[in-house]
C-alpha cells in the first residue's frame, strides 16, 4: 500500500484522491524526487480490502499505521480525499507533518448527497476495452486518471473498488463537517483550488482565512484534478511551497 518512488531527504507523502491510486501522482513524482524521499499510497478500499467502518477516522487511522516506521516529519501532498486524509492525519499526530498540501478539497459539505453520483457510476459500460475507451468516455484529464486507477483485467479496464464503498465514503462527507481538525493545525499549509471546484464557494479561501500559517491559490482554467489539468501552474505553486518549508527547522515547520 506503501510504495518507495525514490528520491533521497525529507519524505514527501503522496496522498490520492476518491477512486484514484497510487499510480496517478506518475507525473509529479520525477520532479518532486528532487525535493525529497518520493512516497506514494493506495488508500483502503481502493484495491485492498476497505475498513469495517467507512470513516474518515478509519482511513486515517490505517494511514497512520501505514507510515508509522517513517522516522521524520512528512511532507503530505493530497488531492481532494487524500487533501482530507492529510489535514486530519496532520491534527492527529502534527509531530509527523511537517508541511501540507490540500488540493480541491474542503471542510464541510454537510447536506451533500453521493446517492445520483453512485448511481451514474454504476451506469459506467465497464470493462472499458482500452485507454482509448476511456479517454473517449471522461475526457483526456479524466480518462488518463482512471487509466492510473483502474484494475486492468484480459477484457479492458474496470473499477478497482466498490461502488458502493466509494458512495458511502463520499456520504460521510455529507453528514459531518471537518472545521474542529482544521482548526488545530499550524503546520504550513498550501491550499491549491480549481477554478472549476466541486468545493462550496469561497470555502477554501476562508479554511486559509482561518489558519495562521495557509495561503491559499486559485488556479484559472483548472476542474478538480488541479494537477493533471494545470501541470505547469501546480509544479511551480508546489515547488514554491517546499521551498519556503524545508527552509525552515524541522520543528517550525511542523508547529513543535
Amino acid at each position: 500500500m506503501l510504495h518507495d518512488e525514490g528520491g533521497a531527504g525529507v519524505p514527501i507523502l503522496l496522498l490520492h484522491g476518491l477512486m484514484g491510486s497510487a499510480r496517478t501522482w506518475q507525473g509529479q513524482v520525477r520532479w518532486l524526487r528532487e525535493h525529497g524521499r518520493v512516497l506514494t499510497f493506495d488508500a483502503a478500499g481502493h484495491g485492498r480490502p476497505a475498513p469495517a467502518e467507512l470513516t474518515t477516522d478509519a482511513f486515517v487511522a490505517d494511514l497512520a499505521a501505514a507510515t508509522a516506521r517513517i522516522p521524520e516529519p512528512m511532507i503530505v501532498i493530497g488531492h481532494s480525499m487524500g487533501g482530507l486524509h492529510g489535514w486530519m492525519f496532520a491534527a492527529a499526530y502534527p509531530g509527523r507533518v511537517r508541511g501540507l498540501v490540500v488540493e480541491d478539497m474542503a471542510a464541510d459539505f454537510t447536506g451533500r448527497t453521493a446517492a445520483h453520483w453512485a448511481a451514474m457510476v454504476e451506469a459506467w459500460p465497464q470493462p472499458f476495452a482500452d485507454e482509448a475507451a476511456l479517454v473517449a468516455y471522461f475526457g483526456p484529464v479524466a480518462g488518463r486518471y482512471f487509466r492510473d486507477s483502474f484494475r486492468r483485467d484480459p477484457d479492458g479496464y474496470r473499477l478497482h473498488g466498490e461502488v458502493a464503498t466509494f458512495r458511502d465514503i463520499s456520504e460521510e462527507w455529507g453528514t459531518r463537517s471537518f472545521w474542529t481538525e482544521w482548526g488545530r493545525l499550524t503546520v504550513p499549509t498550501l491550499l491549491i483550488e480549481g477554478e472549476h471546484t466541486i468545493t462550496p464557494p469561497g470555502q477554501m479561501r476562508r479554511m486559509a482565512g482561518l489558519h495562521p500559517a495557509a495561503e491559499h491559490v486559485l488556479v484559472p482554467e483548472a476542474g478538480h484534478l488541479v494537477h493533471d489539468d494545470q501541470p505547469e501552474r501546480y509544479r511551480a505553486e508546489v515547488e514554491r511551497f517546499l521551498a519556503r518549508v524545508l527552509r525552515e527547522a524541522p520543528e517550525t515547520a511542523a508547529g513543535v
